[in-house]
């Protein structure tokens, strides 16, 4: 059985007339993009642009990290960590003492 650590989490993201689900490995992470969608940031059309040139080591460090192959949905991942970083702890905090219903707890 594989560790926790490993299992990819699926995170099925609305976006404006069409559904994109954004796989990350890390807890923290899915956290992140759950409040950012609380939030309504990830809501919308996508028509902002944003682009810049990285280190490719950077970008390979983080997609190894995060198990996103996607250069757009690693951007969206960046932002919305920056975006609700604080909100964070708070939120982690509210979640002790539930289980996601979702969650198979194998009976």
């Amino acid at each position: 059985m594989p560790s926790r650590k490993k299992i990819r989490t699926k995170i099925a993201l609305t976006r404006s007339r069409q559904k994109a689900a954004v796989s990350v490995k890390s807890s923290r992470l899915k956290g992140v993009l759950l409040i950012a969608n609380e939030a309504g940031l990830l809501k919308g059309a996508r028509t902002k642009i944003v682009r810049g040139r990285m280190p490719q080591a950077l970008v390979d460090k983080a997609k190894a990290r995060t198990g996103i192959k996607s250069d757009t949905e690693l951007l969206e991942l960046a932002l919305a960590n920056l975006a609700v970083a604080y909100e964070f702890p708070e939120w982690l905090l509210s979640q002790k003492g539930t289980v996601n219903k979702d969650l198979d707890l194998e009976f």
